[in-house]
Order: C-alpha cells, then sequence, then structure tokens
C-alpha cells in the first residue's frame, strides 16, 4: 500500500529519512513530498543572543528549522570557535526545552542537552516549562518562524514567566509543490494514506489534492503528526482517521495501520 508524506525530507548527509523507513517496515510504500521552504532570517541577532547566555534562563525549540538557523551561523568560522570554546559550555548550565524527538537530535548535534521531548507539541511543553520555571526569572530564549502558534507563548505569559521570541525563519510554499502533486497522482495513482506534517501543509496541498484525486478522495485515510495538524485538517474539513500519539515515525506507522487494518480500506489501482 501506498503512503504519501507531505513533509520535507530528511537532511541527506544523516541518512534515509526514518519515516520511509519505518514505514516501509510496515509493509508501506512511502513518498516524501517537499510542502514547504523556508527562508531564514535575522541571523546575525540570534547569533548576538546566543553570545550573551548570562541574560537568559534557557532556550526554547519547537522546530527542527530554528536550529537549522543556528547552524548556519556556525558555519562561520569565528562564530563556530567561540560556540565551541565557551557558549555551548554555557548553555548546558541551563535547560533546553524542546518540544520532540527530531528536534531533540538536532539540540544534542549542537552539544546541548535536551528536554522535554516527550512532550510531543506546544501544549504539553509549556506545561513541563511552567512546571519547572519560576516566575521572577531571566526570559527563556525563543528562537521561532513567523507562523508559530501562540499557544506556548500564551501559557508562560498567563504564569508570568518570561520569554523572548525572535522570529528566525518564515515559511512559504515550495516551488515545484504544484508539479510534484500531479507527477504522483498520474504516476502512482491515489495513496492508501496521505499525512500532513504541518497546518502549512494542509494549506498549502489541500486544493491540490481533491482536484487530483476527485471523486476518489473519500478512499484516502488522512493522518495527522500531531494534534495541531489534526484541528486544521478538520477546520479544513478533512476527516482525520490517525493522528501519531507522538510526532516519531514509529507512532505514525502504527497509527497508520490500525487506521487501514480498521477500515479495510480499497483503494482503486
Amino acid at each position: 500500500m501506498k503512503v504519501l508524506l507531505l513533509k520535507e525530507p530528511k537532511d541527506k548527509e544523516s541518512g534515509p529519512d526514518p519515516y520511509i523507513q519505518e514505514l516501509g517496515l510496515y509493509g508501506f510504500e512511502a513518498t516524501l513530498i517537499p510542502v514547504l521552504s523556508f527562508e531564514f532570517i535575522s541571523l546575525e541577532s540570534l547569533f548576538e543572543k546566543l553570545s550573551h547566555p548570562e541574560c537568559y534562563e534557557g532556550l526554547i525549540f519547537t522546530s527542527p528549522r530554528a536550529l537549522e538557523a543556528i547552524k548556519i551561523c556556525l558555519k562561520e568560522r569565528s562564530k563556530n570557535e567561540a560556540w565551541s570554546k565557551s557558549l555551548k559550555q554555557k548553555w548546558n548550565t541551563k535547560p533546553v526545552y524542546v518540544v520532540g524527538k527530531a528536534t531533540a537530535s538536532l539540540v544534542e548535534e549542537l552539544g546541548l542537552t535536551p528536554q522535554g521531548e516527550e512532550s510531543g507539541n506546544a501544549e504539553k511543553l509549556a506545561e513541563y516549562i511552567c512546571s519547572r520555571e519560576k516566575s521572577n526569572s531571566s526570559a527563556l530564549l525563543f528562537p521561532c518562524g513567523a507562523l508559530k502558534r501562540e499557544v506556548l507563548p500564551t501559557v508562560l505569559r498567563e504564569k508570568g514567566i518570561p520569554l523572548e521570541s525572535l522570529t528566525v525563519y518564515q515559511t512559504t510554499q515550495h516551488a515545484h509543490l504544484q508539479e510534484s502533486l500531479s507527477s504522483y497522482f498520474s504516476q502512482q495513482g491515489i495513496p492508501a494514506s496521505l499525512v500532513f506534517f504541518s497546518p502549512s501543509s494542509v494549506k498549502f496541498c489541500l486544493q491540490h489534492i481533491q482536484k487530483l484525486s476527485g471523486d476518489f478522495i473519500n478512499h484516502i485515510k488522512f493522518a495527522a503528526i500531531g494534534p495541531t495538524t489534526a484541528k486544521a485538517m478538520e477546520a479544513a474539513g478533512i476527516p482525520v482517521s490517525c493522528t501519531a500519539e507522538s510526532p516519531t515515525p514509529q507512532d505514525l506507522a502504527t497509527g497508520i495501520q490500525k487506521a487501514l487494518h480498521l477500515h479495510n480500506c480499497s483503494v482503486p489501482k
């Protein structure tokens, strides 16, 4: 059975995409189509703030892209040296909160120790942070995207926990999205399951998918990587057949297998 994943591929340097690998173990033939493009901004300002760990209580990351922004900064030799010689050690004395395992692994690549990765979404991470931070502390530094949801900032604000957000990337539609979707549906046909990985992927893809699948759209079992994406799908009128318990390849594969098995769906050849 075919599964279409609407997400960016994992960095080629770090091996095959774990979602394709895991779904393959379940006998699924998975394909990735990149939905989003990212433009990094305010990188000088980001490194300036990272250069002063004494001004902050800790760090928060809810997106792998925010860590990519730091990696781009560290490509500059002088910044890399400053990070390796002292900044990394100083930040390691402070908490580095992350929302999931993918983000946690990128934090580890920077030489930092993540915590909170089991939370799986912004709401639960906010609760986790509130249980550990005091309202009279320094601000937590939160590098984020322009489309960030306000859940985490709102919860922290309500609890009086200082937060300093810095937008370090902007999200746009991938230049080849429509072409890639058309090619997939014409060559591979209707997938048994289709997975959305973000509210943005729902926004950018839904119209194309409806047009390409036509009357067969009811044969597709739509899956969400997490509750935020599931809400966006429901708001757009997409029936959600499964939501991964946590945003990992294992939980997604398990959820899709259950959804397809339960519904015993038939997909046109």
